[in-house]
């Protein structure tokens, strides 16, 4: 995995650990059960986005530069964006 992309992920491992964190001090407060649902979609969505980034690393990775037109490039990278967004 290309280093700049790899520090990404682990300050989202960070920041999605933080969350999680802090919810279980929600949980061991008694915060409203609809608190907690929130946070946990939140880092949910966070988790999602990040199997995104890897999984789009990873085609980039087995794709090289070389083998595509700068066409398929600029397709390849906005289905890659696609994925990234949507997970």
């Amino acid at each position: 995995m290309v280093q700049t992309t790899s520090t990404q992920l682990k300050n989202r491992l960070r920041r999605a650990d933080g969350q999680l964190q802090g919810i279980l001090k929600m949980v061991e407060d008694g915060r409203e059960c609809s608190d907690i649902l929130t946070q946990l979609a939140a880092v949910r969505s966070g988790v999602e986005r990040m199997m995104g980034v890897v999984v789009a690393e990873n085609v980039k990775q087995c794709v090289t530069e070389d083998q595509l037109s700068a066409e398929q490039q600029a397709k390849l990278q906005a289905a890659l964006d696609l994925v990234v967004k949507t997970h």
